[in-house]
């Protein structure tokens, strides 16, 4: 179990870009949860997709991106909570989960219904961004 889990090199307290990393895990898990324990996954009450047609295969794929977010999360705030010296890494690869969202909610896949997130991501992306700087000009 060590082994899993070894100790960080060197004590480093909370910075700003861990403690943003930390909210980004949390904001992770929580919608997962939605989508994993939500009968509907949050697509019809949440995002309002009509599931009247395929309805069962949408519910199974916001499950199924539930348990991604979930295990996400959690490793966000392993990153952000124990191990600082990824937190740089988890905000590049956040940022780059982010563009490829926008780049499907906005061009490669747009449709005529957007979902809250497809919203969202487009304030998320200067923010992690700015956090991501702020991480890597603090190890500089």
């Amino acid at each position: 179990m060590a082994q899993l889990f070894p100790q960080p090199e060197r004590a480093v307290g909370p910075t700003p870009s861990s403690r943003f990393l930390a909210l980004c895990g949390v904001l992770a898990v929580i919608p997962g949860s939605i989508h994993v324990f939500l009968p509907d996954g949050g697509a019809g009450v949440i995002a309002g997709i009509d599931l009247a047609a395929g309805g069962e295969r949408i519910v199974s794929v916001f499950a199924w991106a539930g348990a991604t977010q979930i295990a996400w999360g959690l490793m966000m705030l392993a990153a952000a909570l124990r191990y600082r010296a990824l937190v740089p890494l988890a905000l590049l690869l956040l940022l780059l989960e982010r563009m490829l969202h926008a780049l499907n909610f906005w061009v490669l896949k747009s449709g005529t219904h957007h979902p809250p997130e497809s919203y969202a991501v487009l304030v998320a992306l200067p923010v992690i961004a700015l956090f991501l700087l702020l991480a890597l000009r603090r190890r500089g």
